[in-house]
């Protein structure tokens, strides 16, 4: 399984390692990652893979909301499959990509 994380806030120094220290920590893999700073905000989008994590996706998420806490920012996970569902249209019973 796959997921977008997303973190936004103030620049700062260590947001990079902070975040993807929990994930280490939780045996979860950054496909890809893109970052920029816009004026004074950072911003971060990863892709994520969730297949050799240890522990619940629920324990990830509450991970990540402590390091929020800590750093600062606003950090998001949410499955890759909410993403797909977005772009899929149900036409009379079949699902439609």
């Amino acid at each position: 399984m796959k997921a977008i994380v997303n973190v936004v806030g103030r620049d700062r120094l260590g947001i990079i390692a902070e975040v993807s220290g929990v994930l280490y920590q939780k045996r979860v893999n950054i496909l890809d990652l893109s970052q920029t700073i816009m004026e004074d905000y950072f911003t971060m989008v990863m892709l994520v893979d969730l297949g050799q994590m240890e522990g619940s996706f629920k324990s990830l998420k509450e991970s990540l909301r402590a390091c929020s806490e800590k750093i600062g920012m606003s950090i998001r996970i949410q499955e890759e499959s909410i993403f797909k569902a977005m772009h899929q249209v149900n036409f009379g019973g079949e699902t439609l990509d």
